[in-house]
């Protein structure tokens, strides 16, 4: 029985985006950030710790170590990080190797977004209803101008700005899930070439620190395929079913399994539903719009496949106690879900979030220019103050190179927020240009004024420099309390060997390091004197105490 579907298209209504403004617009998003910059503080430069030690011969590849202790490694995205490392090594920074891959992650789920929505977009129940006379969008073009909104979609999300510019595992296992959110797509489309993404993609996931997940997705998969009114997709059902026993090998064989289910306790819920609210922003009220417009689809493909991907991820996102990393992996299916409410999305809700999208970013880019100006200047007195401040030590350094960017991206926005609050309401996409936009300005405002006051807040190098004024260089340093992310800041930056077992005090190193934020600090353990302190520059709570061995 054919259910009424709510698109109602019109040829101008699926004009599709310029294609040098879309990847213009990509470009703007995955590459600021991508030079200049130290590796930042936790996940990062916990990452990139393991990666380098790697890649300099420090570890063995197949069971790193950090600090002496066994690490709780995503192997693959390590290993591809160890191998830019590598191979650059005399002539490109580490840091900027280890980038390369995952920038290139990024731009690759940018990409499998488009075709993803693309293909779907093209099945008969996602078409617009046809006119009585004719001049509805074609199959074709309505389905480019969806998956431009579905890219424009992903771009504008705000969970997706800092986790996805890291070198972390969790880029490599978003790029997997839009893999696999792509092979079922395209299975009706491009047989063989969905049977490799699919046979690629879940083994991926699982080596990427997510067997769980992958297993989960999978299990989602087969339920669609089985019940999917095209013969060629319940085909499909064996290669995902072979791809689940891929994964479930290859996670095996790696030690991928780890239980990372936390439980959600009571007071749990607020805080997950506050970080669903920003996180997902501006995707999730469209894909709930979407899901009540669509409604009498559900069961059609261009719902129940993103709805894999989401709910898979939000499911995880519950189970580990509100991971955001785990939610990151539904950004794909909520954005390609986002998408197709752009064809049934009212005038007055498309200038709500037009407005909305003028006004937020618009004030947050001039807050990025007075910040940065006053730094120059010193007029108005007051931002620098403030940065002195909360950044003490920091040095103010200029580049004309980042002020011409900054520039030319701040006149671009000036002439899109132009184009788009003057007559151009034909385009499905044109709701989420200014949102995408604005994510992309900001990013590429904050890489470019405001980056090496970030970094210097940001990169544990200042917090190294400083341990460095007591520590010899060739020291051993016990640091049994030291987070990862410490741990590999001084292995790094500081080249000390660092010994984070239990029994590192007892062992042969002369020094140890002892992070605190309790009041008073405690008395340095016996056998140990305390040669001074050493505090982040952006951090008043921590200190770091410096012990040597005394001499008997």
């Amino acid at each position: 029985m054919n259910r009424p579907k709510p698109a109602l298209v019109t040829v101008r209504g699926a004009r599709r985006l310029p294609r040098v403004a879309l990847l213009l617009l990509c470009a703007t998003y995955v590459l600021p950030g991508l030079v200049g910059r130290d590796p930042w503080r936790n996940a990062d430069v916990t990452a990139f710790g393991k990666m380098v030690a790697i890649a300099e011969g420090r570890t063995p590849w197949w069971a790193p170590v950090l600090g002496g202790i066994t690490a709780d490694t995503a192997l693959l995205p390590h290993w591809l990080g160890a191998a830019f490392i590598a191979m650059g090594q005399g002539g490109l920074d580490p840091a900027l190797a280890a980038r390369l891959p995952f920038a290139l992650l990024l731009g690759l789920t940018l990409a499998l977004t488009w075709y993803t929505t693309f293909h779907l977009a093209r099945t008969d129940a996602a078409q617009p209803v046809p006119f009585a006379f004719g001049g509805e969008a074609g199959p074709i073009d309505y389905a480019r101008a969806v998956a431009d909104g579905a890219v424009l979609a992903l771009m504008a999300t705000l969970g997706l700005l800092q986790l996805g510019h890291e070198t972390t595992p969790e880029l490599g296992q978003l790029c997997a899930m839009a893999l696999y959110t792509y092979a079922l797509a395209a299975a009706p489309y491009r047989v063989a070439l969905s049977r490799a993404a699919v046979l690629a993609a879940l083994p991926l996931l699982a080596g990427s620190g997510a067997p769980s997940m992958a297993l989960a997705a999978g299990l989602g998969g087969l339920i669609v395929c089985a019940f999917s009114r095209y013969a060629q997709v319940r085909a499909f059902t064996l290669w995902v079913a072979l791809a689940m026993s891929a994964a479930a090998v290859l996670a095996m064989a790696l030690g991928a399994w780890r239980w990372r289910a936390t439980g959600l306790a009571g007071d749990d819920l607020a805080p997950i539903a506050r970080q669903w609210l920003w996180f997902l922003w501006p995707v999730w009220p469209l894909a709930l719009w979407t899901l009540w417009r669509w409604r009498q689809q559900l069961s059609h493909r261009h719902l129940s496949v993103p709805l894999v991907a989401a709910t898979v991820a939000l499911s995880s996102n519950i189970t580990m106690g509100g991971s955001d990393r785990a939610l990151m992996l539904g950004l794909p299916g909520m954005a390609v879900l986002a998408a197709f409410a752009l064809p049934t999305l009212k005038r007055s809700a498309a200038a709500a979030i037009d407005w909305f999208s003028m006004c937020f970013f618009t004030a947050c880019a001039i807050t990025i220019w007075v910040v940065y100006t006053s730094l120059q200047t010193g007029v108005p007195a007051k931002p620098a103050a403030n940065v002195t401040k909360l950044a003490p030590g920091f040095v103010t350094g200029f580049s004309a190179l980042e002020l011409m960017l900054a520039l030319a991206g701040t006149l671009a926005w000036v002439w899109l927020v132009r184009w788009r609050t003057g007559r151009h309401r034909e385009a499905l996409w044109k709701s989420l240009v200014l949102p995408a936009s604005g994510v992309a300005l900001c990013w590429l405002l904050l890489m470019t004024l405001w980056l090496p006051l970030l970094d210097y807040a940001r990169s544990p190098r200042p917090w190294v420099q400083r341990v460095a004024t007591m520590v010899p260089a060739d020291a051993c340093i016990a640091g049994a309390t030291l987070a990862p992310p410490a741990v590999a800041a001084l292995e790094y930056f500081g080249r000390w060997r660092v010994d984070a077992r239990a029994t590192a005090a007892d062992g042969a190193c002369g020094w140890q390091l002892r992070v605190s934020k309790t009041r008073p600090l405690p008395a340095a353990p016996p056998g140990w004197q305390l040669v001074g302190e050493a505090r982040r520059p952006t951090d008043r709570d921590e200190v770091t105490q410096v012990f040597r061995r005394s001499v008997p």
